[in-house]
C-alpha cells in the first residue's frame, strides 16, 4: 500500500492521485490558474509551494488540502493510492538542498549588494554576513532594507535606500562602504511583460533598462576606482538564462541581459591584469518576488508554450550559492565567465 499523500509528497504525486488530483486541480482552478503551470515544479514537495507562491498559497491552505484528501478517502473507504506509474518515474521528489555556511570566507572584506531587499539579493547578502562579511546592502524599498537589517542584526550590515540608475544614489551607497570594496554583487532587476519587438512600448524600454543595464553601469563605474587603488576585487553580475536563449522572456529583458554580458565581458577584459575579477551569473527560474506578466498573445503563445519543459526553479539561496563563490577568492582563477546557474535549462 503507498504511503499517504502529505505536504511532503511531490506535487507530481498529488496531481496522479484519484482523490488528491481533482483536489489540487480545483484549489488552483479556484484561483484562476491552471494545473499546466505546475508542470516546471512537479518534482518539489506541495509544502514548497508555500514559499514561492508569494503569499497565495500559505501552510494552512496546504495543511487544509492534506485533511481534504484524509476525510475524502475516509469517506469512500479506500486506502491511499499509488501514483500512476508514469508519473511517478518521470518525476521523483527532489531532495531538498540545504545551505552550507563557510565561516569566515568573506572575514575582513567589504561587499555592496542591491536589490538586497528581497529574492536572490537578499538571499546573497545574507549568505555574505554569515559568513563574516562586511555588506553593504542597497534596495528602492525602505521596508525590505529595515526588515533585512532586523533579521541580521548580529552581523555587519550597513542598509542604503536608493536606486542605482540615479548618481545621487550610487554615491551615497559606495560612501557607505568607505574606502574598502571587495565585492559587488550586481543583482537588483526587473522583469518585462513577455512583449516582442513591434509590442514594447517605450514605458517598458526604458524601464527595463534603466533598472537592468543604466543601473549595473552606473554603480561599477563608481566602484571600479577603489577596487583599481587596491588592485583587487570581484564584480559579479545577474544576467539571465534570456542572456543565452531567445525564448526565456521578452525583448526589453532579453535585450538587457544580453547587455549585462557584453558589461561583464569587457569589463573582465580590461581589467583582468589589474587584481579585478568580473563574472555574471544566469540564473534560469528561481522562486523569487520577481514577477512575469504576458501582456501580449504572440508572447504567451511563444514563450508561455515553453514553461513546462523548464527544469525545476532553484530557491534565491541556491542563486546565492552560486553569486557568493565567482564573489570569493575560491574563483580566484575565474573571470570573464557567464556561469549558467539554470538546473541544466541551457543545455536543452
Amino acid at each position: 500500500m503507498a504511503s499517504p499523500l502529505t505536504d511532503k509528497s511531490s506535487i507530481a504525486d498529488w496531481l496522479a492521485d484519484p482523490i488528491g488530483g481533482p483536489i489540487l486541480t480545483k484549489l488552483v482552478e479556484s484561483g484562476g490558474g491552471s494545473v499546466d503551470q505546475l508542470k516546471p515544479v512537479r518534482r518539489l514537495a506541495l509544502k514548497r509551494l508555500v514559499p514561492m507562491s508569494r503569499g497565495m498559497m500559505t501552510q494552512e491552505i496546504v495543511d487544509g488540502l492534506v485533511a481534504e484528501v484524509r476525510a475524502a478517502e475516509a469517506a469512500a473507504g479506500v486506502a491511499p493510492s499509488a501514483p500512476a506509474a508514469e508519473e511517478a518515474a518521470a518525476a521523483p521528489e527532489l531532495e531538498e538542498w540545504v545551505e552550507t555556511i563557510t565561516p569566515g570566507r568573506f572575514a575582513g572584506k567589504t561587499v555592496i549588494v542591491t536589490g538586497a531587499g528581497s529574492g536572490i539579493g537578499l538571499a546573497t547578502a545574507s549568505r555574505i554576513a554569515r559568513e563574516g562579511g562586511r555588506v553593504i546592502a542597497a534596495d528602492v524599498v525602505a521596508d525590505r532594507l529595515t526588515e533585512l537589517a532586523a533579521t541580521l542584526a548580529d552581523f555587519d550590515v550597513v542598509t542604503v535606500v536608493g536606486d542605482i540608475s540615479k548618481e545621487a544614489d550610487v554615491a551615497a551607497i559606495v560612501a557607505a562602504a568607505g574606502d574598502r570594496i571587495d565585492g559587488l554583487a550586481n543583482v537588483a532587476g526587473i522583469m518585462d511583460n513577455m512583449t516582442p519587438l513591434h509590442e514594447v512600448s517605450d514605458a517598458v524600454w526604458e524601464r527595463v533598462m534603466r533598472v537592468n543595464v543604466e543601473g549595473p553601469f552606473r554603480l561599477t563605474r563608481a566602484v571600479l576606482p577603489v577596487m583599481l587603488a587596491a588592485h583587487r576585487g570581484s564584480i559579479v553580475n545577474v544576467a539571465s538564462e534570456a542572456a543565452l536563449r531567445g525564448s526565456a522572456a521578452g525583448l526589453a529583458y532579453t535585450t538587457s541581459k544580453n547587455a549585462v554580458v557584453g558589461l561583464t565581458k569587457s569589463s573582465a577584459f580590461m581589467y583582468a591584469n589589474l587584481g579585478i575579477r568580473v563574472n555574471a551569473v544566469a540564473p534560469g527560474p528561481v522562486l523569487t518576488n520577481i514577477q512575469a506578466s504576458f501582456d501580449s498573445e504572440l508572447g504567451e503563445e511563444r514563450v508561455g508554450g515553453l514553461l513546462g519543459s523548464i527544469p525545476t526553479p532553484a530557491t534565491a539561496a541556491q542563486l546565492a550559492s552560486s553569486i557568493t563563490y565567482l564573489l570569493s577568492d575560491d574563483a580566484t582563477n575565474i573571470t570573464g565567465v557567464i556561469l549558467a546557474s539554470d538546473g541544466g535549462w541551457s543545455a536543452q
